[in-house]
């Protein structure tokens, strides 16, 4: 019986759902710790809960699920945020510190998967134990980008907006080296991964932040609805291109 994908196709609309799964994931997370009063030890526990049901779902999955798979990265965005708050504001690592501490993680993660399947390519993934390398990478990627994020707007003093073009501008660079340089792709996919993040992050702080500092001031849980609601839409999509997939190799 022959082994059948279980992660996404890296397209287009894959980088759109992760921008929105990063917002979504700083403004839930942001509503559980902050909002909701409830702390980032609290928050970590809560959202560790809920990374770790759906990501139980998704490894016993026999093949690529659009909504499971991105049910998963809401919980790694989510538990990132939580993650990144906290070894800043309760260890008082800082964002610097906790940054290359999680850059440190995400190499230890990566040599790790490298030194098993001598390879660290995210498409396809059959294998569940590659699997896992993935998402856990994946978690140290967006935990690393949430503080990246934070650092750019605290440390730096940029506005969210400066922030998601300097991000922006980032992954404006890496697409053209994917298409118009030798590149290794897999590292480029990594950079962008990481920087997809505080893209989405800084964007999610705009919509919830106050005018003061420069924000939307739409509140926490106004701007997770919203993107509750795109996240959901843009799942119904990738299923719908992901049936019409199957159906035309069947063909």
């Amino acid at each position: 019986m022959n082994q059948l994908n279980k992660v996404a196709p890296i397209t287009l609309l894959f980088w759109l759902m992760k921008i929105v799964a990063t917002t979504l994931g700083e403004t839930l997370g942001d509503f559980i710790s902050q909002t909701m009063n409830y702390g980032y030890v609290v928050g970590i526990l809560i959202t560790l809960a809920l990374f770790c049901t759906v990501l139980f779902f998704q490894l016993r999955a026999d093949r690529y699920t659009p909504y499971k798979y991105w049910l998963v990265i809401i919980g790694t965005t989510t538990l990132g945020t939580e993650i990144s708050d906290f070894m800043d504001r309760t260890l008082n690592f800082g964002y610097l510190w906790g940054s290359l501490v999680l850059v440190f993680g995400l190499l230890i993660t990566l040599s790790l998967w490298f030194k098993k399947y001598k390879s660290i390519e995210v498409f396809p993934i059959f294998e569940r134990s590659k699997e896992f390398y993935f998402w856990v990478a994946v978690l140290f990627s967006n935990s690393l980008g949430t503080a990246f994020g934070d650092f750019l707007s605290d440390n730096i003093g940029l506005s969210y907006v400066h922030g998601a073009l300097v991000t922006g501008l980032i992954i404006f660079v890496v697409v053209h080296l994917h298409y118009f340089t030798k590149i290794n792709h897999v590292l480029l996919f990594w950079i962008a991964f990481i920087f997809t993040r505080p893209f989405g992050a800084t964007f999610g702080d705009f919509l919830t932040k106050p005018s003061a500092k420069g924000g939307l001031d739409l509140g926490t849980l106004n701007a997770s609805m919203a993107s509750i609601a795109l996240i959901i839409l843009m799942i119904f999509f990738e299923h719908r291109n992901y049936q019409k997939s199957k159906s035309a190799i069947s063909d």
